[in-house]
């Protein structure tokens, strides 16, 4: 489980296609639409909160728990 990742931080998760990497974009403590469009909604809380990433591959973003990535 990565802890204190910030923005800037290199990280890596797991995709049915295997490993992803990217680069954290942001930390979401609210109600935020993630994505390249806008068009996937991510809950996060100052509890529990959510990371955008965004794959280095595809240049696509998603949100992702802590616990979902590893950091490089």
């Amino acid at each position: 489980m990565a802890k204190g990742l910030k923005k800037g931080d290199e990280v890596e998760w797991s995709t049915p296609q295997g490993k992803t990497r990217g680069q954290v974009k942001e930390k979401v403590t609210g109600e935020k639409r993630v994505g390249n469009k806008g068009q996937k909604g991510s809950k996060g809380s100052k509890d529990d909160p959510r990371y955008v990433v965004e794959s280095e591959k595809s240049g696509k973003q998603a949100a992702h728990r802590a616990g979902a990535l590893k950091k490089r």
